[in-house]
């Protein structure tokens, strides 16, 4: 038997390598001659940086830059094959990074994710995977351009402060001394969300409050990014505001796409591809993925969803272990799955699920392969 691996993160209890490898165990228990095949998944956010060093046996490189609150934070990017690079922008500017004090979309700053980019610049990267997610920021990823030598003036021509309450004062942008590496480079933004940049279901609306907006300040920044998004079309010949995605990590989805001349895409679908993760299916009796809570959230695009289609386009069977499971995944039974599987017990607690995740994951798959088992 060839069984292929394939889940997401646990998120706040295992990694999606601990899942693989915990699956690996539990398998291996009932058929020690099983042929593994672990490719441990992302979407662009937590995890793509150590899923594709891990899979390539690459290597981390960490640099000190500016949080975003500031204040300088320890960050890391992955290099693999032929100085690709992986960035998580959730390592400079993410949520995480700030105190319930420090959280506020109107001056935390992408500027560290800009210089965690210089730097791979200047170490010969020339492409980039980019997960955007986990944001604590709302600059529309001016701050990210600034590192990289753009320049954001008001009208007196003086530079704008960071953040995304100073936008409103923006009156030109200027190109002359931004880094030309950047446009020798190519970037694949990892992009999981089609929100727009501006209006009810744009960057601040949506995802500034859980940044710490109020409800003036969602007004504020929204109006802020409209803004931006108008001297970006006047001085840039790009209109972003409507764009699918451009409101991803607080509109740095649109910088990304105007400051880098990145190209946003499906998150699943760079990953799965550097991965080879159709190749190794393909070849396969089995397929096992998972993710920390399985409803009907996860059949919008996320991780187990790309595992388990690509598992049916092959004609395999395949397994989701969930640390819970919601409503809304029956038409994964539609897709060849043949068990979906709650590790969390009705007489447990979810810290102790937490605490033990590693050891009910290799349970449920030593239990599901030996029920499964052809």
């Amino acid at each position: 038997m060839r069984i292929v691996l394939a889940p997401d993160s646990f998120k706040g209890s295992v990694t999606a390598l601990e899942a693989c490898q915990a699956m690996a165990e539990g398998i291996q228990e009932v058929d020690p001659s099983a042929e593994i095949v672990m490719a441990p998944m992302a979407d662009g956010g937590e995890g793509t940086v150590e899923n594709l060093v891990s899979a390539y046996e690459g290597r981390i490189v960490e640099v000190e830059v500016t949080g975003p609150a500031g204040k300088p934070v320890k960050a890391k990017y992955g290099i693999i094959k032929d100085n690709l690079c992986i960035v998580e922008v959730a390592e400079t500017s993410g949520l995480v990074l700030l105190s319930d004090e420090e959280k506020n979309p109107l001056v935390t700053t992408t500027y560290g994710f800009g210089e965690l980019i210089s730097d791979a610049l200047c170490k010969g990267c020339k492409t980039f995977v980019i997960g955007l997610g986990g944001s604590g920021t709302n600059d529309g990823g001016c701050g990210m351009a600034e590192a990289l030598g753009y320049e954001f003036l008001d009208a007196k021509g003086e530079s704008i402060d960071r953040g995304g309450g100073s936008l409103d004062k923006l009156a030109n942008i200027r190109t002359d001394n931004v880094n030309k590496k950047v446009f020798d480079a190519t970037f694949m933004i990892a992009c999981d969300v089609k929100n727009p940049l501006c209006g009810p279901e744009g960057a601040s609306y949506v995802f500034g409050p859980q940044k710490g907006a109020t409800e003036e300040d969602v007004e504020v920044l929204d109006n802020n990014l409209k803004h931006l998004a108008e001297v970006i079309k006047n001085d840039m010949g790009m209109d972003v505001c409507e764009m699918p995605g451009a409101g991803a990590a607080g509109g740095l989805g649109a910088g990304t796409v105007t400051f880098l001349r990145g190209k946003l895409q499906d998150g699943f679908k760079i990953i799965s591809e550097l991965l080879e993760l159709k190749e190794k299916i393909v070849d396969a009796d089995l397929v096992f993925t998972g993710e920390g809570q399985c409803d009907f959230q996860t059949l919008d695009g996320k991780a187990p969803f790309g595992v388990v289609s690509l598992a049916k386009e092959a004609g395999l069977p395949s397994v989701i272990i969930a640390g819970s499971v919601g409503k809304g995944v029956d038409p994964f039974y539609d897709m060849g799955v043949r068990e979906i599987i709650n590790i969390k017990k009705d007489d447990m607690t979810l810290d102790y699920a937490k605490m033990h995740a590693k050891k009910l994951i290799r349970k449920a798959a030593h239990e599901a392969y030996q029920r499964l088992r052809f």
